[in-house]
């Protein structure tokens, strides 16, 4: 849930990217950090073990000041993809204002993907978050394998098309949705956090410049 602190006039949002392991959760924060240009941006901190790519989190603190003085903070946060781990992803899931969930594309992940995502389901429950509204977005990853190694896009929409969430495709390793994916949570997450702190009556930040001032779409 967003924080709105009036003492040090600071908004702090938790993003947090979510999938199965090894979908390329760490490679979209580098990635962005690497395409991302705002006007407060800090470095990406990655713990990385031999049996998990992170086996903690990764911490990609964004941000950018309104027109009215106040730093609006996003931090991004990846979990763990190993399901031995999910404690972790409980205590980062905790409080997110959005998630991403990154599955992968290959045809032989797509059991991992579908446990992943239940288990998402489960841990916003969980985390006392609702299902239901929390903004979300769908990104599938590793586009750029041989196409019989992946799931074509007409498969990927045909299974997701009664799904009410964003559907991205990317390729993370080259940088390749990325942008758009980020774009789109950001999209989603604005009305609440508008409805909750005027951003835009009281800090002249209307939807449009809120995405722009984070992604520069």
């Amino acid at each position: 849930m967003a924080e709105f602190d009036e003492i040090s006039r600071k908004i702090t949002l938790k993003l947090v990217y979510y999938g199965p392991a090894q979908s390329g959760k760490t490679t979209n924060l580098m990635r962005l950090h690497d395409l991302l240009a705002t006007d407060l941006k800090g470095e990406i901190m990655t713990l990385e073990t031999q049996n998990d790519r992170t086996l903690f989190f990764d911490l990609l603190p964004l941000g950018f000041r309104t027109p009215s003085g106040w730093l609006v903070k996003l931090k991004l946060f990846t979990v763990p993809g190993q399901v031995a781990h999910d404690a972790t992803r409980k205590a980062v899931l905790s409080r997110a204002d959005g998630v991403v969930f990154v599955a992968d594309s290959q045809r032989a992940q797509s059991v991992n993907n579908a446990e992943a995502f239940q288990n998402l389901e489960e841990n916003v429950q969980r985390v006392g978050l609702d299902f239901s509204t929390l903004p979300l977005v769908v990104q599938f990853n590793k586009r750029d394998l041989p196409a019989a190694q992946i799931l074509s896009e007409d498969e990927i929409r045909q299974r997701w098309a009664q799904a009410p969430w964003p559907l991205v495709f990317s390729s993370a390793l080259i940088g390749e949705g990325v942008r758009e994916t980020l774009v789109r949570l950001l999209e989603q997450v604005y009305p609440a956090l508008d409805r909750v702190g005027a951003l835009q009556d009281t800090h002249g930040v209307d939807r449009q410049a809120f995405v722009a001032a984070v992604t520069g779409a």
